[in-house]
């Protein structure tokens, strides 16, 4: 049979989207014809991000609930019940066949009125502890996709396909010229050159962390590649304005000409970013998130660690120890090489095409 109609929905941060992202993109090279739609969360970054990947979205106007006591908890119900609506209404007008959910927000309406209208619903669970939505949601989907071995703690065995997680080709198959990668950023092809990344969103800890040392960095004649988030590159930026041997940016579109250029990354230990560091094996620096449920990031991050593939600094110990940890990676070539070997022998390749044959084997 031939894939001709597809609704993916989620989203939040691109721990969401890229999979989701990756998905369409094997659907895509398998069935040049068909016709995807995403549907994510008004506001959020996949409204941003998938239109530049060239696929069509429409939003709703969902929010989570704020685990503390908030005000904007009265607003939820209402919202909830308008989502679920026009979801509804979007499913019938695009009648796909089959709609797969990534997590966040957007998902649970859209795979919720998928379900009720018979439409067979798949799941994509990207961390080794599962979102509210995609709880809630595994009980009519079809299968379960994930990426961590034992989540059939959480979810019917008879569901979870071990999969590993989707990640973007531009990741998955690089092929970078690095003139062009050095140029992108404006940085020296002499000098060694560390990346940081908190995260699609940003990371405070890291952003203070880095502030901190990144003099002691450049002293030792290093380079530094910095995606702040939206939220901090403006303080960031002006703070360092005059600072040479830093290109400083919200976001990195062309993380495939960043990856090819750090020695060594500083990282938080999302799903994704776990999953594409091991693919492109590089020596890393993980400061888990602390604020995400269960502490997964910091499980995530001693998953690599126990096998010597990754170093990882607490998030309350980053601003005062974060400086001489790197540095004493960036001096040690013989560590650096061992993770590198280490992180890429933990790597999934493939998991999006993989994820693809499934689905049609089942629909």
């Amino acid at each position: 049979m031939s894939i001709e109609r597809v609704v993916i929905s989620g989203g939040g941060t691109g721990g969401h989207v890229f999979p989701a992202i990756a998905i369409a993109d094997a659907i895509k090279a398998k069935y040049p014809d068909c016709d995807i739609l995403f549907v994510g969360a008004n506001g959020k970054m996949e409204m941003e991000k998938v239109p530049e990947a060239g696929y069509k979205i429409k939003g709703l106007n969902i929010a989570g609930l704020q685990r503390s006591l908030s005000l904007k908890n009265l607003s939820f119900p209402f919202k909830l019940l308008g989502s679920l609506i026009k979801a509804k209404k979007i499913v019938k007008e695009f009648k796909p066949q089959f709609a797969v959910g990534v997590g966040g927000y957007a998902s649970g309406p859209t795979l919720m009125a998928c379900s009720r209208m018979g439409i067979p619903t798949f799941l994509q669970e990207q961390n080794s502890f599962p979102g509210i939505t995609n709880k809630l949601l595994a009980k009519k989907a079809k299968r379960i996709f994930v990426a961590y071995k034992g989540m059939e703690r959480f979810f019917a065995q008879e569901k979870v396909v071990l999969s590993g997680n989707p990640i973007r080709g531009q990741i998955e198959n690089m092929k970078v010229d690095l003139e062009k990668a050095y140029e992108y950023f404006e940085l020296d092809p002499n000098k060694k050159t560390i990346l940081v990344i908190g995260g699609s969103l940003g990371a405070r800890t890291i952003n203070e962390s880095v502030s901190a040392a990144h003099k002691a960095w450049l002293n030792e004649g290093y380079q530094l590649i910095w995606q702040t988030g939206k939220s901090y590159v403006e303080s960031i930026s002006e703070e360092l304005k005059n600072t040479k041997g830093l290109c400083v940016k919200p976001f990195i579109k062309r993380m495939d000409f960043a990856y090819s250029l750090a020695n060594v990354v500083i990282s938080r230990a999302g799903a994704i970013s776990v999953s594409e560091l091991c693919v492109v094996g590089k020596p890393t620096i993980f400061v888990p998130s602390p604020n995400v449920s269960e502490d997964h990031q910091t499980k995530n991050a001693m998953a690599l660690v126990k096998e010597d593939a990754s170093i990882c600094v607490k998030d309350s110990e980053a601003r005062e120890s974060l400086e001489s940890v790197l540095l004493d990676l960036m001096s040690d070539e013989s560590k650096q090489k061992k993770l590198e070997v280490n992180i890429k022998n933990l790597a999934k390749f493939k998991a999006a095409e993989f994820i693809v044959n499934q689905i049609e084997s089942v629909i």
